[in-house]
């Protein structure tokens, strides 16, 4: 609700700068400028995800303001309209680069209910609808449900984080569509992606692109 009000009182000003921009979260510039202070990649990947793409590197200001969305101040302090704005103009550009068919639906990277609850919010399915409206694609938030409460992937080695998130996910409908894009906000390993991409496809999806506002730059 206080985010819809703060629509309507702040309306098209470039999350970083103040200009004005219209329906673009940020202005043309600033994009230019994170793209460029930390840019992003794609690549293939192995079975069963088809490809992925990240909009930045998670570092200097890119990975500050992806912070702030991710981590923001209890009650109404937490509204940050600024880095939520910086963060959906980040997934769009992930959008973009995706390469391939228009998927039929998105899923983002679901929280367990119990994580949800102390969080009061998932990134990955903020990220998911912001990138729904600017494709006009069907947005999922519970195409997949995390049924195991898994540790931080943060301070896992790549081992560890395979086994931790395996048998995570459970897929609340079948069949799903062929082509779909699951969301997340920050990819290290892509354990997490890989393991929700299994789920998918277990439940009828042929071809999964993952597509996140940005990779830590430990990835390659």
């Amino acid at each position: 609700m206080w985010r819809g009000v703060l629509e309507l009182l702040f309306p098209g000003a470039c999350g970083r700068c103040g200009k004005g921009v219209g329906r673009e979260p940020i202005c043309p510039g600033c994009r230019v400028q994170l793209l460029r202070l930390a840019p992003g990649f794609e690549r293939a990947a192995p079975s069963p995800l088809e490809s992925w793409v990240a909009a930045v590197s998670f570092e200097g200001e890119a990975a500050d303001w992806l912070r702030r969305f991710k981590y923001p101040e209890t009650g109404l302090f937490g509204l940050d309209p600024a880095a939520e704005a910086v963060a959906e103009a980040l997934i769009r550009e992930g959008g973009r680069r995706a390469h391939g068919r228009a998927p039929e639906l998105i899923v983002p990277v679901p929280l367990h209910p119990l994580r949800l609850r102390q969080r009061g919010f998932n990134p990955a399915s903020l990220l998911a609808r912001a990138l729904g409206r600017d494709r006009e694609i069907p947005v999922d938030p519970g195409a997949l449900i995390r049924i195991r409460n898994t540790r931080s992937q943060t301070q896992l080695a790549r081992p560890q984080r395979t086994d931790n998130v395996a048998g995570a996910f459970r897929a609340r409908h079948r069949p799903l569509p062929e082509r779909i894009w699951l969301v997340d906000d920050v990819v290290t390993t892509g354990s997490t992606l890989r393991e929700a991409a299994r789920t998918l496809r277990g439940a009828g999806a042929k071809s999964i692109v993952a597509v996140c506002a940005a990779r830590t730059p430990r990835m390659r």
